[in-house]
């Protein structure tokens, strides 16, 4: 497989994704329905809220998935299986252990003692449900993928390329979701985590970014080409979704939505954010222990604000800030300092800063 450059674009748009989840989860906390899904709820929701969660929330773990199968492209380009199985293994399945028995636990106990609940300790992945996902889905197709890698000018490879050289091409990937959301009829379409319906579009969103990664340069051409085109089609299909079908959409509609935002990140991202900087490179390393650690951050900032008389919109911001701040300030003073935290948060262990004066480089992607 011939070397690519790094792609500093997968590296923002796995960031950004990651910010607008830790967003989309503290807003959670204001919706009335947040209880139902094991959230601290503020007594004064806020409703306008969900206006741009809406629009958020059909993409947003989608997106995920694509760049996780980008990712595992750019991480074979340098290593065998066994060894991207074992690093696999150490960066995606050692904290998903690991947090579903040591910080999942934290706020399930932070729930209870809001709610004056009696607590009892369990091991549960919550919200790291998504990095289970990704080892299953890596497991299964690790062979396919190498042997992708193997057959790279194979008639396959290259009618891949002929196929992505024109928007038509994507008509059998998105024929795929539809069909996913047509056969699972997932209700609500959101509900990704825990799901079949989760389970199957991470897997053919895993697979699709695989293949996109694949086809080179193609693909991101017609994409560049067609940015406004998938654009117009995503804010379109959410203006119809949100004056004429008030927000109770079919599901294969929303799955056509869903891909055209997520087209229209791809290539306003590659035009835009394919570039390196101070900024990206701290926030790709810190990323995924953040994800980790945020709704720890979230629970216990909303067990400390939320009794407080103050407005809703104002302890949005507050406990966002809260949220950020904690998860950044313990990534910083404590995960990235010692070996031990960086194993079990999926990082390098030898790149710790009382070890190497080196400048993190590694990510949990691979997106180069």
């Amino acid at each position: 497989m011939a070397a690519v450059n790094r792609r500093y674009d997968m590296d923002w748009i796995r960031v950004i994704a990651i910010g607008l989840l830790l967003v989309y989860h503290v807003a959670i906390g204001f919706q009335p329905w947040g209880l139902m899904i094991g959230f601290i709820t503020n007594a004064e929701s806020w409703s306008s809220l969900w206006f741009p969660m809406t629009a958020l929330n059909v993409w947003r773990i989608p997106l995920l998935f694509f760049v996780s199968g980008m990712g595992v492209y750019f991480a074979m380009q340098n290593r065998d299986w066994k060894t991207l199985l074992r690093e696999r293994a150490g960066r995606i399945f050692v904290p998903y252990l690991f947090g579903a028995a040591a910080i999942v636990p934290i706020h399930l106990y932070l729930t209870s003692r809001y709610y004056a609940m009696s607590f009892q300790y369990r091991p549960d992945p919550a919200h790291l449900w998504f990095l289970g996902n990704i080892f299953v889905y890596f497991l299964l197709f690790l062979p396919v993928f190498y042997a992708l890698k193997h057959y790279e000018h194979s008639a396959f490879a290259q009618g891949l390329k002929r196929m992505f050289r024109t928007p038509l091409g994507l008509l059998p990937v998105l024929a795929l979701f539809v069909a996913e959301a047509v056969l699972i009829n997932p209700r609500p379409f959101e509900l990704y985590a825990n799901t079949w319906h989760g389970f199957f579009l991470g897997l053919i969103a895993f697979v699709a970014g695989f293949l996109f990664v694949y086809s080179g340069s193609i693909f991101w051409s017609m994409l560049l080409q067609w940015r406004w085109l998938f654009l117009l089609a995503a804010v379109g299909l959410y203006a119809v979704r949100l004056v004429y079908l008030k927000l109770n959409a079919p599901g294969y509609l929303l799955t056509i939505e869903s891909n055209s935002w997520i087209l229209a990140i791809f290539a306003f991202g590659h035009k835009h954010l394919n570039r390196p900087g101070k900024a990206l490179h701290y926030l790709s390393a810190a990323a995924y222990p953040v994800y980790i650690l945020h709704m720890v951050f979230i629970y216990l900032g909303a067990l400390l604000l939320f009794p407080l008389a103050i407005a809703a919109p104002i302890k949005f911001v507050l406990l966002l800030v809260f949220t950020a701040a904690g998860s950044l300030g313990v990534y910083e003073s404590v995960v990235r300092r010692f070996t031990i935290t960086r194993v079990l948060f999926g990082l390098n262990a030898g790149l710790s800063p009382e070890r190497k004066n080196v400048t993190e480089l590694s990510t949990p992607n691979d997106a180069r």
